[in-house]
């Protein structure tokens, strides 16, 4: 059996896991997202706030993402918890960061005529300063968007969904005669779905930033 032949007889499955792989990277980054760019706001104005904030979260980049999973298990259980609450901690960073340069990159003088018109700090922040710090926010995200499609693929260690199935029963089997067409359908479905999400924040951007301020 060749490789195509081998996607085809296993079509419906590759499909549930690249569903269930997406499902599972899209709202995480909706959670890492909103924690992301609260942390942001809370801490850009102040240089240490900021810095314990960057540090604290690029230090879960430091461990190994099997590693961080493994030590989840005893504490949440095999399965999507501990697949949810790693992915969440690994894409912080990306989204922390950029709200911290979007907002720290506000015209003072916009700030300061919303205060005038009695804004409140939130108002402001809601309305003037996360709206102009999108951009940077937006780059965070497509940053943390990858770099979570590629760890969910580690799901699978603790049972958690995804495409991660497929690589880690064609390396639990090498001599097996589809051990190869199980790596390579997992890690080529992985990417696929990283170009899709990219291409979406790609369209995203286009609607959302004008085209004077896009990079």
């Amino acid at each position: 059996m060749d490789f195509w032949e081998y996607l085809g007889s296993r079509h419906q499955q590759l499909l549930t896991d690249a569903y269930q792989h997406a499902s599972a990277v899209f709202q995480c980054m909706v959670v890492a997202t909103l924690l992301g760019v609260l942390i942001g706001a809370l801490t850009y104005r102040s240089e240490w706030a900021a810095n314990l904030a960057t540090t604290t979260a690029s230090t879960v980049l430091v461990i190994p993402s099997l590693a961080v999973i493994g030590l989840l298990i005893p504490v949440v259980g095999p399965g999507v918890a501990p697949t949810v609450v790693a992915l969440t901690l690994f894409g912080l960073l990306p989204v922390v960061c950029g709200a911290i340069v979007g907002l720290r990159g506000v015209d003072p003088a916009l700030v300061d005529a919303a205060k005038g018109i009695g804004m409140s700090r939130l108002a402001r922040v809601a309305r003037i300063e996360l709206p102009l710090a999108w951009p940077p926010i937006l780059a965070g995200i497509r940053v943390s968007t990858r770099l979570l499609t590629g760890i969910a693929a580690i799901a699978a260690y603790a049972s958690g969904p995804g495409l991660g199935h497929e690589i880690f029963r064609g390396l639990a089997s090498p001599g097996s005669k589809n051990a190869t067409h199980q790596v390579l359908a997992g890690t080529l479905g992985t990417i696929a779905l990283a170009l899709i999400f990219d291409a979406v924040y790609v369209l995203v951007g286009r609607l959302t930033i004008p085209r004077r301020v896009r990079v």
